[in-house]
């Protein structure tokens, strides 16, 4: 009998990514096999593709933004789960340490990613574990649960802000996770929400998805054009670049008592003005992935179809074009990126 292969896309470099083929994988114990329909390009995607991901290495099998379809069960899975239609939780959590048994397994000591550290859902067909995968509603369409996950991380930030309702909000950067941000941060009652980026487009793109106002946070008079915009000090910003100039310009547009969250990867250490922290009694929360409550937070709001869906989904390939999709989203005017890989 011949052996049934597969596709999966390979990223050795960003000048180097291929479809492979590979063994169909079969479902163990505690596994279900899932066809993958439509994956999404991450930022940190794109950061490990040019070498500059603090903890993803090349080659990769990336993909850890997936939707597809349960198509077999393992031995001590529930046979239910066969033909559901699911998007994956891509944290691959110990369970054991003491973060996992808190219920942080976003942190947990040892986790790896779905899709970063490990191969992903860029493939024909995949193995996960079954508490992996989350079955989604029938009223959200494949291409809209390609959201979920990089939504997901959002949510999570705005719930670890606190109550936003009635309060200022500044989002440092307009790529998907941004807007991402601003989208939960006003779906979290935010009274006004202020994006910054540096590109005019994507400064737009912002206000088209419900943001009060814009200002571009390379401008020698960025803070000053913050409180402008904001109407006032800021009560928490939200950092989606995390580089050492928007750390500062948090710093200085964040009112007394407010708090900074980073939710973008650094790409090294950062010089922080601990002295007005310490002065103005600033809290700083970094910010990693997300728990499946955050899941399903974010399953609701896509459900409320809250946006536009083109205003935030800018290009799909298929997965034979997987080179030509990690070129396009590459380009900065883009927002989301998706590959379809199958029906």
């Amino acid at each position: 009998m011949t052996e049934q292969t597969l596709r999966r896309i390979v990223v050795n470099s960003f000048d180097d990514i291929a479809v492979e083929h590979v063994p169909e994988p079969q479902a163990g114990p505690g596994e279900v096999l899932v066809r993958s329909t439509i994956v999404g390009i991450c930022g940190s995607d794109m950061h490990a593709a040019h070498g500059r991901h603090p903890f993803m290495s090349l080659p990769f099998w990336p993909g850890h933004e997936v939707v597809g379809v349960v198509v077999g069960v393992g031995s001590d899975v529930n046979p239910d789960l066969e033909g559901k239609r699911v998007v994956v939780e891509p944290n691959l959590a110990c369970g054991t340490c003491d973060q996992c048994k808190e219920g942080r397994y976003n942190i947990c000591s040892t986790l790896e990613v779905f899709g970063c550290q490990t191969p992903g859902g860029m493939t024909d067909k995949f193995v996960i574990a079954a508490d992996r995968v989350v079955p989604l509603p029938d009223d959200l369409e494949d291409k809209w649960a390609a959201l979920i996950e990089p939504m997901s991380t959002p949510v999570h930030a705005v719930r670890r802000a606190g109550n936003l309702q009635g309060k200022k909000v500044v989002v440092l950067g307009a790529g998907p996770i941004g807007l991402f941000t601003a989208i939960a941060a006003l779906h979290a009652g935010a009274s006004r929400v202020v994006v910054a980026d540096i590109l005019k487009s994507k400064m737009d793109r912002a206000i088209r998805l419900g943001a009060h106002g814009s200002f571009n946070s390379s401008s020698p008079t960025a803070a000053e054009d913050a409180l402008e915009a904001l109407q006032g000090k800021a009560h928490v910003v939200f950092d989606c670049v995390s580089r050492e100039s928007t750390v500062h310009l948090a710093i200085e547009v964040l009112d007394k008592g407010g708090s900074l969250m980073t939710i973008g990867v650094p790409n090294g250490p950062t010089v922080v003005n601990l002295d007005l922290v310490q002065d103005r009694e600033l809290t700083i929360k970094g910010n990693l992935m997300f728990v499946r409550e955050d899941v399903l937070a974010a399953i609701e709001l896509l459900r409320e179809k809250p946006f536009r869906y083109e205003d935030v989904v800018t290009a799909t390939f298929d997965i034979e074009q997987a080179a030509d999709a990690f070129r396009a989203s590459d380009d900065p005017e883009q927002v989301k990126v998706l590959i379809t890989v199958g029906s």
